[in-house]
């Protein structure tokens, strides 16, 4: 396949200079396109729906040109884009009549092309990869999710093209092959199926747990083995179901002494998404919580793909929490938490997200995100030698406009070499075999040393993170 361009347009009712110094306001859904932005100048984070194709398609990019528009020429925005697909956006603002016709030009490679047929339902061919050792890997490319998972797709073919550096698996290259669960899960397990009869005997799943869990009871009798990289809640393991991260009853104790400590108060309210994991975390809460003598004062769930918050964070404030407990996650976690900040709840209490990572704090913004930590195995802001130097090797392959690592992402990284090295220890290509060898296996890693002791069992130190300017400010291992 060859690269398209595709294009689409808004005529607003002001000159362009006025248009163009509006975007990025979020003023409402259908507004210049819905795009959100902290500022507009080179370096800053963009999510914005594009409606290419004749559908709205979310996308997520970093800005990497500006130019305000003057009576010579357009005002042109240009993104790097990071999802769905990786490549170029520009926003031209052109003067047309009295007002301003704003026009997008969005770049599509094979990859980027592929993703959109197979959205519409179109037909794609899959590749032959003969003499290759295939590996899929399941994410959110599209969706809520898309926020968290802006650099999974990344660091997972940086682990491959190391991996291969090396001598790929027992003499042949490793070979990613990607699906894009749209943080779906009906969808997700269509992915999943597609990625094995593409011929991928494992499969990588950075995704929500209510994908996950949907995915495993759909490959149950595949004989494929299915590996969860990143935080949930456990439950699933066995001979070909793998789930390692962080598990929500490690991060809550090593998080509530010091949140309560910064917030001065034991009160609690518990706020996410209506899946799973979310379900999870809160029930784990309460007897963790009830181990450092703290009280609940409220609950409430609300679905994935929630954008009016005001009746919840309402009655946050009337509860008088101390501390929120926050599990929703990527664009619903955005919108919460800037939702939150307007309307003080942070000037009320602080805010403890188990999913809070780079990419996500980043699209909250520094002052929205203020009051706000985290707690994970990895931070891009960790000390050391290892981190410093995987952080170089990123930068190097993706440039100064890829989006940035989370624990998150840099999980996929790990259980990609966790996988080849067992894999090369396994001798062949059996997955029961190779899981056998993955559900005993230690390394280093950028987050330190990682050990998987079962099908579910991950040993791995946790730091607590204080949401700051520009990033996180990690606290010591607990």
């Amino acid at each position: 396949m060859a690269g398209v361009a595709l294009t689409a347009e808004q005529r607003i009712d002001a000159p362009p200079g006025a248009v163009f110094a509006l975007f990025g306001g979020s003023t409402g859904a259908g507004w210049l396109f819905d795009a959100s932005c902290e500022r507009v100048a080179v370096g800053a984070a963009v999510t914005m729906q594009a409606p290419l194709g004749g559908e709205p398609v979310a996308v997520l990019g970093r800005i990497s040109a500006v130019r305000p528009p003057d009576p010579a020429r357009p005002g042109r925005i240009e993104l790097r884009l990071d999802q769905p697909w990786r490549g170029r956006l520009r926003v031209l603002f052109e003067a047309d009549g009295g007002g301003t016709r704003v026009r997008i030009v969005a770049d599509l490679d094979d990859t980027g092309l592929a993703w959109l047929m197979r959205r519409r339902g179109l037909p794609v061919s899959e590749r032959h990869h003969a003499g290759e050792h295939l590996l899929g890997l399941l994410t959110s490319k599209s969706g809520p999710g898309s926020v968290f998972a802006a650099s999974t797709e990344n660091l997972a073919a940086m682990a491959v093209d190391e991996v291969n550096a090396d001598g790929g698996i027992r003499g042949r290259p490793l070979r990613l092959v990607v699906g894009d669960d749209g943080t779906d899960p009906a969808t997700g397990a269509a992915e999943a199926r597609r990625l094995v009869r593409a011929g991928c005997r494992t499969l990588l799943a950075a995704t929500t747990s209510a994908t996950f869990v949907h995915t495993a009871t759909e490959l149950r009798r595949s004989g494929v083995l299915l590996v969860q990289t990143l935080m949930n809640e456990g439950g699933l393991g066995g001979e070909l179901c793998m789930q390692l991260g962080e598990r929500p009853a490690d991060q809550l104790r090593t998080a509530a002494g010091p949140l309560m400590a910064a917030a001065s108060g034991r009160r609690w309210f518990l706020a996410g998404n209506d899946y799973v994991w979310p379900q999870v975390v809160h029930a784990i809460a309460r007897p963790v919580l009830a181990e450092h003598r703290a009280s609940i004062v409220g609950e409430a769930f609300a679905p994935l793909g929630t954008r009016d918050f005001s009746p919840l964070i309402e009655r946050i404030t009337a509860s008088g929490a101390d501390v929120v407990l926050s599990s929703f996650v990527g664009a619903d976690l955005v919108a919460f938490e800037r939702q939150c900040h307007a309307m003080g709840v942070r000037e009320r209490c602080r805010t403890l997200t188990l999913a809070l990572d780079e990419p996500t704090r980043e699209r909250i913004g520094d002052a929205a995100s203020a009051g706000m930590w985290g707690v994970s195995g990895y931070f891009e802001q960790l000390d050391g030698a290892a981190n410093a130097a995987f952080l170089r090797r990123y930068r190097e392959l993706y440039g100064r406009f890829a989006p940035p690592v989370s624990s998150i992402a840099e999980s996929a990284y790990e259980a990609v070499h966790l996988y080849a090295g067992a894999a090369r220890r396994a001798g062949e290509d059996e997955p029961r075999t190779i899981a056998r060898e993955l559900r005993s296996c230690r390394a280093e890693f950028a987050r330190g040393p990682v050990a998987v002791t079962g099908p579910e069992t991950v040993r791995q130190e946790l730091f607590v993170a204080e949401a700051v300017a520009g990033g996180f400010a990690v606290g010591p291992s607990g």
